[in-house]
């Protein structure tokens, strides 16, 4: 919306009833603008408007206005150059992490993943939570997957799932928090649901750990291995802003659906620096135990260059706390045995270089002792993240629209130059 006209004083800062109304120039000065600047607020949607029935300009709603105010006063005070988002979901600090102030490892030890979700979106803990696909969504998103190439990898069948799971999904645009809510409820499971089976599925118990289960080994779903992939998706739910919650933030601020900001979220984790580190830590630990120790597996990688899979992160000093929740965890399988002692065998011999095990190790125990494929870890953390997406979605929501954009800074010639 643009207006060019003069603004009257007539009726400044008054409105019907208990709302309160701004001129254009009392809006500029709250806001510390010139008035040119706050119609741009209203063409990008942060402001509305009303023509002055009195005058020959606009008027504002005080309350939009002073929040206005008050979110750019807040992103001013970031550091010029520094990236950051306010977020009540996850806080990691002193080698631990926590989901809206509660330790995320106790957390997820003690609730399976529907409900570490449903705290993460909603801040209760409701008991024996389920997620439950559409048949509609489902179908759809089986014979989307089905039609692709047998070689497709799971992200590849993710994608396109959360595609033809939006396509049918009439209410997608709704973004509400109970409209987004729904959708986020049956996406999890419809993605589940569409990968392919590695061996035939039994009745279970409704829990999407026991979903995924068929969907990654032809073992049998033993209890206890599918408790600890259950411990191993709740652990996953969220980690601040990974470059793939960064996506999902910046499709969220363009008010993208939360089907397409789901699909922002599993195209940043396509790249070899953050999804991939699952299915390499997987072969790195086969190696180990097919050569029968970790030292010459451990002398070709740094011998090639190559970083040691699942060893280390930026965030911790110390051991990732899901790495050793998760390792506790598989302690109690005993097929897990042989590959929990290649993993910590692993992590002994990098010691010396300060680097300790983070979750990516600790997965691929998991999906090596559990008869999985080196993929199965990229399927795990996608599947269980998509919560993770839909709260940083929901909170982005909240905020002024469109407002990571930042200014690109040009280091080509000069104009004027000639045409080609």
């Amino acid at each position: 919306m643009s207006e060019n006209a003069s603004d009257h004083p007539s009726g400044a800062g008054t409105g019907t009833g208990t709302e309160r109304r701004l001129t254009t120039q009392e809006a500029a000065q709250l806001l510390g603008v010139k008035p040119a600047t706050v119609y741009a607020y209203v063409s990008r949607g942060q402001l509305g408007s009303r023509r002055d029935p009195v005058g020959r300009g606009s008027t504002f709603d005080a309350r939009e206005v002073e929040a206005l105010a008050r979110r750019s006063r807040r992103e001013a005070a970031v550091p010029a150059g520094e990236l950051s988002v306010r977020t009540s979901l996850t806080l990691i600090e002193a080698d631990r992490y926590f989901f809206r102030g509660v330790d995320a490892v106790e957390l997820a030890s003690r609730h399976p993943y529907e409900e570490v979700a449903e705290w993460l979106w909603t801040g209760t803990l409701p008991q024996g939570a389920r997620f439950t696909a559409s048949p509609e969504a489902l179908a759809a998103a089986r014979r989307a997957v089905a039609a692709l190439p047998e070689h497709s990898g799971p992200l590849d069948r993710l994608r396109v799932a959360v595609a033809a799971a939006a396509v049918v999904d009439p209410l997608r645009f709704d973004l509400s928090e109970e409209a987004v809510l729904g959708s986020a409820r049956c996406l999890i499971p419809t993605l589940v649901g569409a990968l392919p089976e590695v061996a035939p599925a039994p009745g279970g118990d409704g829990r999407l750990a026991r979903g995924l289960w068929p969907r990654l080994t032809g073992q049998e779903p033993d209890p206890a291995a599918v408790d600890a992939l259950d411990l191993a998706l709740a652990l996953l739910v969220d980690h601040d802003l990974a470059a793939s919650t960064l996506a999902v933030r910046v499709a969220a601020s363009a008010r993208a659906h939360p089907y397409a900001v789901v699909s922002a979220g599993l195209g940043a984790l396509e790249g070899p620096l953050h999804g991939a580190a699952g299915r390499l830590a997987h072969r790195m630990l086969a190696e180990v135990l097919e050569r029968g120790g970790a030292a010459p597996v451990v002398a070709e990688h740094l011998r090639a260059g190559r970083r040691v899979p699942g060893l280390g992160h930026r965030l911790y000093r110390g051991e990732d706390p899901r790495a050793r929740a998760l390792f506790g965890r598989l302690e109690g399988l005993p097929q897990a045995a042989p590959a929990l002692g290649a993993a910590r065998e692993v992590a002994a011999v990098m010691a010396r270089h300060g680097l300790h095990a983070n979750v990516d190790l600790a997965l691929a125990v998991l999906t090596v002792s559990c008869g999985m494929t080196a993929e199965a870890g990229e399927t795990v953390f996608a599947v269980a993240r998509t919560a993770g997406w839909i709260a940083h979605a929901l909170e982005e929501y909240q905020e002024r629209p469109l407002r990571m954009r930042p200014s690109g800074h040009y280091t080509g010639p000069r104009p004027p130059r000639p045409l080609p």
